[in-house]
């Protein structure tokens, strides 16, 4: 609408009133409109072509060559000609018009910058939430997590267990987005039809960095062969703000039997579906080949008993979350220890799963330092045993803790 108004405030339209008999009128007013002037005694405004204001030098009127005066009255008789109607004199000033378009869309944009207006920071990524996307050849799912409020813990950093969930959330969501998951957790469509799902058999863990309160995290993950029946899974977690690697971990699969609760070989069917994923590398973390130690009553430092499951706790597959296990395993832990040393690295080792009914013990032997002197300590070595009360192992595991302090003045340092 703006642009049909000022389009047609530039072409005139003569109108048949204008005309008289002979075909001849009164003569169409110029676009300069400085050259506008009205006689008291006919109540008329007329024009003469090009008509200009006359200039001013040093506040006094100066007649310049090719100027031309307006008339002051009809009784003037030395007007000259009208210059005879052509098409070029109907012409539109063409510098006006453009200026005019040119206002008409820096206001256009003024007022759609000021709709799509937000605050832009350097820290800020597009998409922090989604659910992620395949990259590199299709063979490496990647994924960015922010650190909601709920999953820190006292020392104001992310927990142990928020780590471990990330990494769950994107093994299924690599295997969603490639198309093979089926009714269960990363089961394939062939693994569905043969009751058979995926169980994790051992996990290590470092990290070396726990990202805090609002920070983002950027988490790769891709899957490789582990002899010939089973599959290993690594991880890389990156601050998305800095690009420092702060996590890295290397997980062991295997196949069992929904129903009988059995480990299984790789059905070929199942192999043809999951072998165009996989990724020829080395695991992220050096396999630490040190037997895990068997723990009992006299072998414990600390016990805790009466542990069990709650609904919350299970998984689609009807058996504890391994994340849980974790959990678990760390509530035997020293109170002590928790408070002024931070978990670095874990392996675990899962032998047998748990149910809804299931009633656990957990318990942790201290080595590298006097259990009476956690909070002075520079390094801690634990071994970890979680078991059903008959005394069958679910879970094996061996931590390794570093001073609070010391990785605090050590981020001071490198920041």
């Amino acid at each position: 609408m703006v642009a049909t108004s000022a389009t047609s405030s530039f072409f005139h339209v003569p109108s048949s009133s204008s005309l008289d008999t002979n075909g001849k009128g009164n003569r169409v007013a110029s676009t300069n409109f400085a050259g506008l002037n009205s006689t008291p005694s006919s109540g008329r405004m007329k024009v003469k072509p090009n008509a200009q204001a006359p200039p001013k030098i040093n506040g006094k009127k100066a007649n310049l060559p090719g100027s031309v005066e307006i008339s002051k009255s009809d009784n003037e008789t030395s007007q000259p000609a009208p210059a005879p109607r052509t098409f070029i004199n109907q012409l539109p000033d063409w510098s006006m018009l453009l200026a005019a378009i040119t206002t008409i869309f820096l206001a256009a944009e003024k007022q759609w910058m000021m709709l799509d207006w937000k605050p832009r920071r350097s820290d800020m990524i597009m998409d922090p939430f989604g659910l992620g996307r395949i990259v590199q050849d299709g063979l490496v799912f990647r994924q960015n997590f922010s650190i909601r409020s709920y999953e820190i813990g006292a020392d104001r950093s992310a927990s142990i267990e928020t780590v471990m969930n990330h990494l769950q959330e994107t093994a299924l969501n690599h295997v969603k987005s490639a198309g093979l998951l089926e009714n269960g957790f990363g089961s394939t469509p062939e693994m569905f039809k043969k009751n058979l799902i995926w169980v994790v058999a051992r996990m290590q863990v470092v990290v070396d960095k726990y990202p805090t309160w609002g920070d983002v995290v950027e988490v790769d993950t891709w899957v490789s062969q582990s002899g010939k029946n089973g599959m290993r899974r690594d991880w890389l977690v990156r601050d998305c703000n800095t690009g420092e690697i702060v996590t890295r971990a290397s997980s062991l699969w295997v196949m069992m039997n929904k129903l009988t609760r059995r480990l299984s070989k790789i059905p070929e069917e199942v192999r043809g579906e999951i072998e165009p994923y996989f990724v020829n590398s080395d695991p992220v973390i050096a396999e630490d080949s040190r037997k895990l130690t068997k723990l009992d009553d006299k072998t414990a430092d600390y016990v805790r008993s009466g542990l069990t499951p709650s609904w919350s706790d299970l998984d689609v597959n009807q058996h504890v979350n391994n994340v849980k296990y974790i959990g678990w395993i760390l509530e035997s832990a020293p109170a002590g220890m928790l408070e002024s040393q931070k978990l670095k690295s874990m392996t675990l080792e899962y032998r047998r799963e748990c149910g809804r009914d299931s009633v656990l013990q957990s318990l942790t032997a201290v080595s590298g330092c006097d259990v009476g002197n956690l909070g002075t300590a520079g390094e801690v070595e634990c071994q970890h045993l979680l078991r059903l009360q008959d005394g069958a192992e679910v879970v094996r595991g061996r931590t390794e803790w570093s001073s609070k302090i010391e990785a605090t003045t050590w981020d001071t340092a490198t920041s």
